[in-house]
């Protein structure tokens, strides 16, 4: 099978780079057949700091993807996150094209690429268009316009940009690593797609995703994204506690964490024990569960006081209706809802993808933008597609840095 009858997202990743192939069916669903991971290098809160190293983290994911799913993979989708982004409104209007004035796909897409057309600065570049509304013939809230009747069409949407020289570097890492690029996905808007239920969007919520370098907010307001942050901390800060206050290398403060670790003294059993080897020294010392909870426990505090802080500097309530929805690598610590609730309030809750094999916050990532995509109906819309020659088989045409400095060119 080709790669036009797979969705393949890129989650790159702090910590982790992760692939997810989802198979499309036949009826336009998807199902998750494969996971690519590999440990993040060249990373540092999010941002892409060694090229090289990313590349190689690229293809190590790819490798292990397609040797678990039994294809070549040539194309992607990549998501795309960071303190660099911001959001701006924006309205798009066209006449519907049609002689029965029915509204079709092509005239949702153009007023959506209506939408596009503001001002920008020269450093900045449109990641996607998020439509809040429609609005036909004056007629608003409408979520889908496809097959009403109009003669005027309307978008109330939401402008994704971001730092034109960080989505370059991301784009040539991709290059570099020998795929094409199939679009971009803002990662944040598609975790929540996953996580978060429609009530929770209309009444208001803010998804929490905690990752390995950095913490991303993204806040719903009356149904819409409504703001976006990105906190610099994540679960890689409890890790260096942990070497810091065991004197141990960081590798095995990372493994001890995930062997032993538990969010709250409140459940750690200071009975359980293992050994630690000491920095400087031939010796082991031997560590209690509670020793190692009193190390993580503070850590824990501390960011999701931040999350609180972060989102009244956003103007939003520190309690929304909607609560907090909670996702991502550090989520993997046993009972942190308990110290989440304690700082946070009593309306959180743990999101973790249902449709893999594993039941990881770390996935949410790469299996929200195959759950976006679809919804968006993306795989509806791009099939058929060209196919791609394979990966280091043939030359292929112009490059996907190439083809995406064309297309970013396009909304300067």
């Amino acid at each position: 099978m080709s790669n036009e009858d797979y969705i393949i997202t890129l989650d790159l990743g702090s910590s982790q780079t992760r692939v997810i192939v989802a198979e499309i069916n036949p009826d336009g669903s998807t199902h998750i057949v494969g996971v690519g991971t590999a440990e993040s290098q060249g990373m540092k809160k999010g941002a892409i700091i060694n090229i090289d190293q990313a590349v190689h983290s690229i293809r190590e994911a790819v490798d292990h993807a397609e040797r678990m799913v039994g294809i070549e993979i040539s194309e992607v989708y990549v998501g795309v996150s960071g303190h660099h982004v911001s959001l701006q409104s924006s309205h798009g209007v066209v006449a519907v094209s049609s002689e029965d004035r029915e509204i079709s796909i092509t005239d949702i897409d153009r007023v959506l690429q209506a939408a596009r057309v503001i001002p920008l600065p020269p450093e900045r570049a449109i990641i996607e268009v998020v439509p809040k509304q429609f609005i036909v013939d004056g007629l608003d809230d409408i979520r889908d316009p496809h097959g009403m009747i109009g003669v005027r069409l309307e978008v109330d949407a939401i402008i994704v940009t971001g730092a034109k020289t960080l989505i370059h570097n991301l784009l040539r890492c991709v290059e570099k690593a020998g795929l094409n690029i199939a679009g971009m996905v803002f990662l944040p808007l598609a975790v929540s797609e996953l996580c978060l239920t429609p009530d929770e969007k209309n009444l208001g919520a803010v998804m929490v995703d905690m990752g390995g370098g950095t913490t991303t907010l993204t806040v719903f307001r009356n149904g819409h994204l409504a703001g976006t942050s990105v906190i610099p901390v994540g679960g890689e800060y409890i890790t260096n506690d942990i070497a810091i206050g065991l004197r141990t290398q960081t590798s095995t403060a990372e493994e001890v964490k995930i062997r032993y670790g538990v969010a709250s003294r409140d459940f750690a059993d200071v009975k359980e024990t293992f050994q630690v080897q000491t920095i400087g020294t031939s010796r082991q010392r031997t560590v209690s569960q509670l020793e190692l909870t009193q190390i993580i426990e503070p850590r824990l505090e501390e960011m999701f006081h931040l999350v609180r802080q972060q989102v009244r500097s956003m103007g939003f309530p520190e309690e929304p209706a909607g609560g907090y929805v909670l996702t991502g690598g550090v989520m993997a610590t046993r009972q942190i809802l308990h110290v989440a609730q304690k700082q946070l309030g009593a309306a959180v809750r743990i999101a973790v993808p249902k449709n893999i094999g594993v039941k990881e916050p770390s996935y949410s990532g790469g299996v929200g933008m195959v759950h976006y995509l679809q919804k968006r109906g993306v795989i509806q819309m791009n099939r058929p597609r060209p196919s791609h020659p394979p990966r280091q088989k043939q030359k292929r045409g112009p490059s996907a840095f190439e083809r995406m400095k064309s297309w970013l060119s396009e909304f300067i």
